[in-house]
């Protein structure tokens, strides 16, 4: 009989929470946080105190990190999903499916909007002074959708060097998703037709977007402590002491973002016979990260992953889907808000709106955020509204005191359309795995079964046919 004395007890590793229990636990931490930031106050020479600080530096740090595999990403994900696509009979008609669902859900948002901003009157009950307006820094036009498609230099960045007043200058790099998508497109469709020649172009493109998915699954897994920063951030520094004279106004855009989130949305996904709660289980990271950081673009990796991963959509078309939805499709920015806005405008400074300026609002809202997608902010949409229909452009000072608090909701709504879409046209096109849809959880984040975005080099199998859509 062995002899068992000297035999230690097997040790039990730490079991940390599942990712979700750890996000919500960031949330309510940074609540706190937040909040005891804001009891402190500012520091004698009016800058904002350490804890401020801390949690600006926390969060900025995290919305940084995703911004910075948001080009590599995209460009190597699309080129992928070129490679793929080649194999694929109904490519075309996925690509003008997803530009379709794009119109279909911009117009029942903007309808929404509209409906709300007649129901609650925002501008007649607010007590804003009309002449405390000025204009905003950044405008949109129609033009801008051609300038934003031609490309600066090869990935679309740009650099901005500014002057401190004791002399010091700071560059910063951005870089602009849509003209991303137009280069990798380019690139992807030259490798096609180069042939043979071409592979171990495509070849080093799968290795190198295996190597920056890797990369970005560690960046998500910072996503609690990213959101303790940002949440606790935005309690301890947003006006809310503001929101008194446009209570009304921010009731009705929140009133809306949620109509749109948690009745259409439903609604839709019930219409393809898709379960509600599936989908709402396995875009949640994504949706969460987009309304404590208040960025479609920062939150891009983390939408395009739980597309695929959580549900079911394939990477082949996914990674063209969900950049282009970044763009362009802004159900809480370009529909609902703008139209809400306009209205509040009109009414405060006693412009009568006809029938035919309401379509308008819904055209530009449509079609308007392809016009604005080379730059960035609801409040560049806002502005092209109201020049269209002719509304002093005064009016989107009057509203900028908020516009963080509302942006929050506006980009989770943003969000959660650009998941919507892919999943839905997916379904409609019979190439939605539908047994990854069901069981999505936040957890399906971090498996270990990927669902091999680039490494499909053979073809893939065809697409079932389409389901039949009541």
């Amino acid at each position: 009989m062995p002899d068992t004395s000297t035999q230690q007890p097997a040790r039990r590793g730490l079991r940390l929470p599942s990712f979700t229990v750890q996000v919500v636990l960031g949330l309510a931490l940074g609540v706190l946080l937040g909040w005891v930031a804001l009891r402190l106050g500012p520091v004698a020479d009016g800058s904002a105190n350490w804890l401020t600080t801390t949690l600006d530096t926390i969060g900025s740090s995290f919305v940084t990190l995703l911004k910075a595999i948001v080009p590599p990403l995209v460009f190597l994900a699309i080129v992928a999903s070129i490679a793929n696509l080649r194999h694929v009979t109904n490519a075309a008609r996925l690509a003008g499916q997803t530009l379709l669902w794009f119109a279909v859900t911009a117009a029942i948002s903007v309808t929404v909007g509209i409906g709300l901003g007649l129901l609650f009157q925002p501008g007649s009950r607010s007590t804003l002074d009309p002449s405390a307006g000025s204009e905003p820094s950044k405008t949109g036009s129609w033009i801008d959708f051609l300038n934003g498609l031609i490309p600066g230099n090869f990935l679309g960045l740009g650099a901005q060097t500014q002057i401190a007043e004791d002399g010091t200058a700071s560059t910063s790099v951005s870089f602009n998703v849509l003209q991303i998508v137009v280069v990798a497109l380019v690139v992807g469709i030259a490798a096609l037709r180069s042939g043979k020649a071409a592979e171990p172009f495509l070849a080093f493109n799968r290795s190198a977007l295996a190597v920056v998915q890797k990369v970005l699954w560690w960046v998500i897994r910072l996503a609690p402590l990213g959101t303790l920063g940002l949440i606790g951030k935005a309690v301890a520094t947003y006006g809310w002491d503001l929101l008194s004279p446009l209570a009304t106004y921010a009731a009705a855009i929140y009133t809306g973002l949620l109509v749109v989130l948690l009745v259409v949305y439903p609604v839709i996904l019930r219409a393809h016979g898709l379960h509600v709660l599936s989908f709402f289980r396995g875009a949640w990271p994504a949706i969460q990260l987009a309304f404590v950081s208040r960025s479609s673009v920062g939150t891009l990796p983390v939408t395009q992953r739980v597309t695929e991963r959580n549900l079911g959509v394939p990477s082949s078309y996914a990674s063209f889907a969900v950049p282009l939805g970044a763009t362009t499709k802004m159900d809480g920015c370009a529909s609902i808000y703008p139209a809400i806005s306009a209205i509040f405008v009109a009414q405060i400074f006693g412009v009568d709106l006809s029938v035919t300026d309401y379509l308008l609002i819904a055209f530009v809202s449509v079609v308007g955020s392809a016009a604005t997608a080379g730059l960035t902010g609801a409040v560049v949409m806002l502005t092209l509204t109201l020049s269209t229909l002719g509304l002093p452009l005064a009016g989107v000072g009057l509203l900028l005191a908020i516009d963080p608090i509302l942006d929050m909701g506006r980009t989770a709504v943003n969000v959660a359309g650009q998941a919507l879409v892919p999943t839905v046209v997916a379904r409609r096109e019979g190439i939605l795995d539908l047994e990854r849809y069901e069981a999505a959880s936040a957890e399906d984040l971090f498996s270990d079964d990927e669902p091999a975005p680039a490494a499909e080099a053979e073809a893939p199998a065809e697409p079932r046919e389409p389901v039949a859509v009541a």
